[in-house]
């Protein structure tokens, strides 16, 4: 990542002179679903769809797309972000948020933006990775957000900063990877970190033209002591127990916004527990308002008006974070504005969006944790043993969900909604967890439940598909397998097709009512980001962003995705543009490459010392080094890396903070020799399983 001396860190290529801007971004355009020109939006406007009009690649013609043009970005590593494009400039942030226009007909860079978010992140990087979902554009004013928990505008015909604001409390674990929206004036952020300490989650708009607080929503009540902020929290404090707040509480908002005009409300997608398990955070039990759900908000004010939830007492992780879509449905001869909600717990809702009755639903996926969801009550049917009363249970979905952050997406004229599903299970064990009077060490992953994070994840632990779901009749159309989980958001056109990245590296189109596969191109690293199309001069373009990340790379990880070899800076990272009759030469990007775990001869392990390791490990490293010290890819495979060899050079980089620039690698300043000779320990004897379990598998 480049570090520019100036503190704007504002490199300005060239400026936009063949391009006449003439579209207003506002609520009216926003709101037009018919124009598939620009991109406007995370998910091309209010609805959150990702449907596009445009038909000039479509299922005929889709056997002709080429690669037009490619950008790398050598000094990218997650990119998991929707660029937007307003006539003919694509806007797009990257690692850290490093922000870049381009001319989207031609890949030329136009302006870049740096925030410099590790030097604002400062010790915060020890909970916090380098990537974000996407930008916001209203009325020639580009939002981005950071990962240490700011927005700031910028000029988008320049890319200078207007406004700065700081959205969290710069001394608590609390994040930004999701994206901002805009609406009525106003730019909504959420944020994360319900995992590395006492988090209570709240929401905020500001002010487009001053990054001033327009109004601020808490998802979870705080001190009944210290009073109420609103009504909705003293309805919410009637359903937690103990002393919740101590523990923050949880909820935060990550992912999941959707601004829906037609009733003027914001829909938020609430997040999990803090702690996640309600043993801890509310030992009296209750439905624990507005945990993993789906709020509906006034816009203007910020004033609650409904809910529905999804996981009551929620304590898996099954947060209800995913997109919120709208659509308009008809329903048992009625038309509905409805809202379609795939959250982790394996369910699909269709909610009435005038006042969030359940209207119907129906699981996706496997689920083991509940047999159903009561349609009168809209609670699910909770299986006996699933909250792992006795200590440990076996649960499907795991806490990565049947469905993830990466975006379904929704035709209004096939009806369909297309889900990048995942089936993974998780083994939740609560045995050695201190239920009175436990405390997340501050910067610490604790969700006060075992995972086994210390041990790999092996091959084909899991499965996962592109499903076509028909929200009205709450059924399966189509299903098409894929390896492994972690598979990439989703596309549809009106010309019938459905766009998808892949873990494999294979970028496809799908034949949006059969499923049948009728383009692909292998882009030479695995795929997290969502495509999007848009139309320049009578042309249509597909891009997306390659560079793969996010929670399921580095804290999942393991041998399922390291497999790939979509190591850590192994490939370089691209911008693709496809059109018909594209004959750019795809790029050398790097070939695959599974680290080998080192051995050295003379290191003799001490188990005491590896179990010592794990635990921290499993603390501290895990957010990016990957389940068992097997890298997915994110972070280094600390297994093969020869820093861990020397104490000195590893008490450098994890201690003295050698490689917090450029890379982002955090200083761990409070640890202590002997925790740092525990951590090699560990390595060396899961690099010494790793290369045991090769050997066996190549004498095989």
């Amino acid at each position: 990542m480049k570090l520019f001396a100036c503190t704007c860190a504002l490199v300005l290529i060239a400026a936009v002179s063949h391009v006449h801007a003439q579209t207003v971004v506002d609520a009216k355009a926003l709101s037009d679903q018919e124009q598939g020109a620009n991109w406007l939006a995370y998910g091309r406007n209010f609805y959150e769809q990702r449907y596009s009009p445009l038909t000039q690649i479509d299922t005929e013609s889709v056997a002709k797309l080429g690669l037009q043009w490619s950008m790398p970005l050598p000094d990218d590593h997650s990119l998991l972000g929707t660029p937007i494009v307003v006539d003919g400039v694509m806007y797009f942030s990257g690692s850290w948020s490093v922000t870049r226009a381009v001319d989207a007909r031609t890949g030329k860079l136009l302006w870049e933006y740096d925030p410099e978010s590790i030097k604002h992140a400062g010790d915060r990087l020890r909970n916090m990775w380098d990537s974000n979902r996407g930008l916001a554009y209203w009325k020639g004013t580009l939002v981005i957000c950071t990962i240490d928990g700011r927005l700031i505008a910028l000029d988008a015909k320049t890319g200078k900063p207007r406004w700065s604001t700081q959205t969290t409390d710069p001394s608590k674990p609390l994040y930004i990877s999701g994206h901002p929206k805009v609406f009525r004036g106003l730019v909504f952020i959420g944020n994360g970190g319900t995992e590395h300490g006492a988090a209570r989650g709240y929401v905020s708009a500001y002010h487009i033209t001053s990054g001033k607080l327009a109004w601020k929503w808490y998802v979870v009540p705080g001190n009944p002591a210290d009073g109420f902020e609103d009504p909705s929290q003293e309805m919410a404090a009637e359903t937690w127990t103990g002393e919740w707040w101590k523990l923050g509480g949880g909820g935060n908002v990550w992912n999941g916004i959707t601004y829906d005009p037609e009733f003027n409300q914001v829909l938020i997608g609430t997040g999990n527990g803090s702690p996640w398990n309600r043993k801890v955070r509310s030992p009296g039990g209750g439905d624990n308002l507005f945990l993993c759900s789906v709020v509906a908000l006034d816009a203007d004010t910020g004033k609650y008006k409904w809910h529905y939830q999804t996981v009551p007492g929620e304590t898996w992780d099954y947060n209800s974070s995913m997109d919120i879509v709208l659509a308009d449905l008809e329903i048992d001869g009625k038309p509905v504005k409805a809202a379609l909600h795939a959250p982790k717990n394996g369910f699909f809702y269709v909610l009435d969006r005038s006042d969030g009755k359940l209207l119907s639903t129906e699981a996706f996926a496997k689920v083991t944790w509940a047999t159903g969801i009561d349609p009168k009550t809209g609670r699910p049917i909770e299986r006996e043993g699933a909250r792992y009363e006795d200590g440990e249970e076996l649960i499907w979905p795991s806490p990565f969900g049947a469905h993830g952050w990466h975006a379904m997406s929704y035709s209004p004229k096939t009806g369909l909604a297309y889900i990048p599903k995942q089936e993974i299970p998780a083994v939740f064990n609560d045995t050695e967890v201190k239920m009175v009077d436990w405390r997340s060490p501050y910067f610490t992953l604790d969700p006060a439940v075992n995972m086994g994070l210390d041990g790999d994840v092996p091959k084909d632990v899991a499965t996962s598909s592109l499903l076509a779901w028909d929200p009205i009749r709450q059924t399966k159309v189509w299903e098409v397998a894929q390896p492994e989980f972690w598979n990439a958001g989703t596309m549809v056109t009106a010309g019938d097709l459905v766009f998808q990245g892949g873990v494999t590296g294979e970028f496809a189109a799908y034949h949006a009512r059969t499923g049948e596969k009728l383009w692909s191109v292998n882009v030479g690293s695995g795929i997290s980001a969502p495509p999007i199309t848009y139309e320049v001069d009578g042309r249509q373009y597909v891009s997306l962003l390659v560079g793969f990340g996010g929670a399921g790379v580095s804290v999942a990880g393991g041998t399922a995705l390291a497999q790939f070899g979509w190591s850590y800076r192994a490939q370089e990272r691209q911008l693709y543009t496809f059109a018909l009759d594209g004959k750019a030469p795809m790029p050398k990007v790097g070939a695959p490459l599974v680290p080998k775990p080192v051995v050295p001869a003379d290191f003799k392990i001490d188990s005491g010392l590896a179990k010592k390791g794990a635990d921290l490990y499993v603390g501290q490293c895990v957010w990016c080094h990957g389940s068992g010290a097997v890298s997915g890819g994110y972070g280094p495979d600390l297994r093969a890396s020869p820093v861990p060899l020397s104490f000195d050079a590893f008490k450098a980089v994890v201690v003295g903070g050698a490689k917090v620039l450029p890379y982002g690698m955090p200083k761990f300043a409070d640890l202590r020799d002997d925790e740092l000779k525990s951590l090699q320990h560990y390595l060396r004897q899961q690099a010494e399983a790793g290369a045991k379990a090769a050997q066996a598998a190549a004498a095989k």
